[in-house]
């Protein structure tokens, strides 16, 4: 199960040459929405197509939502269809390094019923392997946008949210910085903190110093001194948009955790409601 979830460079670039994956580079930076797509046609794994986290796996801002509502089912679809994706290939989605991008990628994947892995360590592991990059767009012919069904169970909404928060019937983590986590700093969004009861894990910690995940068995035992007895079923991934919240979802996942869900509106969709409680400073 972990090698269907994680994909190293060598491994990729075999595939590639066979045809059996597609790889997406997922490459964003929040403060500056353009520069993912400018590095991208500067220089990418070869026939990776691009994914624009605004345009591509979000749906518009609304003054209700967080910063990166998920696509609907057409939006994603028509995605697919535009990047050439089809069944017999396995998706495999990376960013410079952490895939904190590229996460929000796999995890729509499998949102949507579809397989799909992260490329180990990002770009970097993939120069560090010596492999090249192409410049520019790659030549491809688009496909038919396929039909999908979202998975509503993987997700749950600010309101079962609020509604778990006084009982503690979630165990809410938070991926984000700890100096956002406490309120501290908040770069972002209109308030600082977190949600009640939430305990911080940074993405940073599901990966070794060069950008590598945790081997499974030890992510393993950091999630589960960190979750104690806590059912994964009750366990709520969330972050400040929907997007990095899916690392830890994937560190559970690769560690054979399973059954944890998403909250997409995230901090961004929670501050909007000032009616909503925030703690700050550390659990």
């Amino acid at each position: 199960m972990f090698a269907d979830l994680l994909v190293d460079a060598a491994t990729l670039e075999r595939g590639l040459g066979q045809g059996r994956l597609l790889a997406v580079d997922c490459r964003f930076d929040l403060s500056d929405p353009n520069r993912g797509r400018a590095v991208y046609l500067e220089g990418h794994v070869p026939g990776a197509r691009y994914a624009h986290l605004d345009d591509d796996l979000s749906s518009p801002v609304t003054p209700a939502s967080g910063r990166h509502p998920l696509p609907d089912t057409g939006r994603f679809s028509a995605f697919l269809g535009r990047i050439g994706w089809h069944p017999e290939t396995r998706l495999v989605a990376y960013d410079e390094r952490n895939n904190a991008m590229a996460s929000r990628l796999w995890w729509l994947m499998r949102y949507f019923g579809l397989p799909a892995a992260l490329l180990d360590g990002g770009l970097e592991a993939w120069q560090r392997a010596g492999f090249p990059l192409q410049p520019g767009e790659p030549d491809y012919a688009p496909t038919d946008p396929p039909e999908l069904s979202p998975a509503g169970a993987m997700t749950v909404s600010a309101a079962q949210v609020l509604d778990a928060v006084p009982r503690r019937e979630l165990t809410l983590l938070d991926a984000r910085a700890p100096e956002r986590y406490t309120g501290e700093v908040e770069p972002l969004d209109s308030r600082g903190g977190h949600i009640p009861g939430a305990i911080n894990r940074p993405l940073g910690l599901n990966l070794e110093a060069d950008g590598r995940f945790k081997a499974a068995d030890r992510l393993g035992e950091e999630f589960r001194e960190l979750l104690g007895d806590a059912d994964p079923r009750a366990v709520v991934n969330y972050c400040g948009s929907g997007v990095t919240a899916c690392h830890n979802q994937f560190a559970m996942e690769l560690a054979g955790i399973e059954g944890a869900r998403v909250y997409p509106g995230s901090w961004s969709e929670w501050t909007r409601d000032p009616a909503r409680p925030v703690e700050t400073g550390r659990d």
